[in-house]
C-alpha cells in the first residue's frame, strides 16, 4: 500500500473518531461548566414555577414568580392557594433582605446573607452552586434532560438532605427540582413553567415601596377594615412531647391575642394575634436570623423564636428548649385546628 493511500485512510479514520466524539454525550464536568457559563453570562432572569410541599400536616402548593438582576437583586413572590390574605415577597436589594406581606401591610428586614446561606430550590444560582460544592454529585442524562443528584444545604432543617435537579439540555435552564428526605422520599417539588434569560426590569422593580404597593385583587379585598373575621386559635399537632398547659386570651385595642403555654419534655409558648384594622405602613421590623419556608408560609427564625403570618393571623413561637428543627416542625403543624 502506498504511503499516500495510507495517509488518506488515516485522515478519514481520524475524522470519523472526531465525529464520534463530537456527537457523544457531554460529561458531568462539561455540563457543570456550561451551567456556570450560562449563570455567569446572564444579566438577569424571570421564571415562573409551582412548588408543592409535603412537610407539614397538609400538602401545600405555591405559585412562585422569580426575578433576578445581576449582581445581587432578587424578588421571589410566593402565593399559597390556601392563604386568603395574598402573597408574600422575599426581596433583596441594595438596602438589605426583606419579607413582605403587602395585603397585611407587614414588612420584615432580615440581617441575613440570604440566599447564599441555604439551598433555594427555585433559584438558578443556588442549584448550580449546590452541584459545584458536592464532589460526590451523581449525574445522568436523558434524551431531553441533564439530571444531577446532590446534597443540599438547609442549615435549619436536616430533614431534607438530598435533591434531584433536572435541566433542559438545549437551554440549560431548570425544569424540575425534587428535594428529598433521608429515605429519598420527595417532600418538596418545584416545577418550572417558564424561564426567561436576560430579562429586562424597570428601575424600581426591586424597591420595597413598589413591592409593598403592588396589590392583587385579594390584597385589595382585605386591605382596610378586616373586622368580622374572628381569631380562630389553633393548636399544633406536633408537640415535641409537651401538652397544652394554659390558654389565655387578651383583648387588644384593635384585635385579640391568644397565648398558649405548653409544658412537658420541652416547654414552649405560642402566641397568636389578629387585628381588626390593618396597621398603617411603617418602617420594617428588623430580624437578625434566617428566612424559613414552613410549607404554608414564610417565617423568620432568630435565636429561639420563629415568627410568621398566615391567613391574617400573626404567630410567634418561642422556646429555649426546642431545637431549630423542632421549632420548625411545631410551626409547620399549626394549620387551623381550633382549640376548644
Amino acid at each position: 500500500m502506498s504511503m499516500k493511500r495510507m495517509l488518506g485512510i488515516f485522515i478519514v479514520m481520524a475524522g470519523f473518531v472526531f465525529l464520534l466524539a463530537a456527537c457523544g454525550e457531554k460529561t458531568q464536568e462539561d455540563v457543570l461548566a456550561d451551567l456556570k457559563d450560562t449563570m455567569d453570562s446572564m444579566e438577569g432572569y424571570k421564571a415562573k414555577a409551582e412548588m408543592s410541599m409535603n412537610t407539614g400536616q397538609e400538602d401545600q402548593k405555591f405559585a412562585i414568580d422569580i426575578w433576578h438582576k445581576k449582581e445581587d437583586m432578587f424578588r421571589v413572590a410566593l402565593t399559597n392557594s390556601m392563604d386568603e390574605k395574598g402573597s408574600q415577597v422575599i426581596l433583596k436589594n441594595e438596602d438589605g433582605v426583606f419579607v413582605l406581606t403587602p395585603a397585611l401591610k407587614k414588612n420584615f428586614k432580615f440581617q441575613s446573607d440570604w440566599p447564599e446561606n441555604s439551598s433555594q430550590p427555585y433559584l438558578y444560582q443556588s442549584l448550580v452552586n449546590d452541584i459545584q460544592k458536592d464532589k460526590e454529585a451523581e449525574f445522568e442524562t436523558t434524551d431531553t434532560h441533564y439530571i444531577f443528584k446532590t446534597k443540599t444545604n438547609y442549615q435549619s432543617n436536616n430533614n431534607l438532605p438530598y435533591q434531584e435537579i433536572h435541566f433542559d439540555k438545549k437551554s440549560l435552564t431548570p425544569v424540575e427540582v425534587k428535594v428529598l428526605d433521608k429515605d429519598k422520599n420527595s417532600l418538596v417539588e418545584v416545577n418550572f413553567s417558564s424561564f426567561e434569560k436576560d430579562a429586562s426590569f424597570a428601575e424600581d422593580d426591586f424597591s420595597m415601596e413598589k413591592n409593598m404597593a403592588t396589590s392583587t385583587e385579594v390584597d385589595e379585598a382585605v386591605s382596610g377594615n378586616v373586622e368580622n373575621n374572628a381569631l380562630t386559635v389553633s393548636l399544633p399537632t406536633f408537640l415535641a412531647g409537651a401538652e397544652l398547659e394554659q390558654k389565655k386570651e387578651v383583648d387588644l385595642d384593635n384585635g385579640k391575642r391568644a397565648i398558649l403555654t405548653f409544658s412537658g419534655e420541652k416547654n414552649f409558648t405560642l402566641v397568636q394575634e389578629k387585628r381588626d384594622v390593618l396597621p398603617t405602613m411603617s418602617s420594617p421590623q428588623e430580624v437578625k436570623g434566617n428566612i424559613i419556608n414552613l410549607g404554608h408560609t414564610v417565617a423568620g427564625l432568630s435565636n429561639n423564636t420563629l415568627e410568621w403570618s398566615y391567613n391574617g393571623v400573626d404567630y410567634i413561637l418561642a422556646s429555649d428548649e426546642l431545637t431549630k428543627e423542632e421549632l420548625i416542625q411545631v410551626a409547620q403543624s399549626v394549620q387551623g385546628q381550633e382549640v376548644k
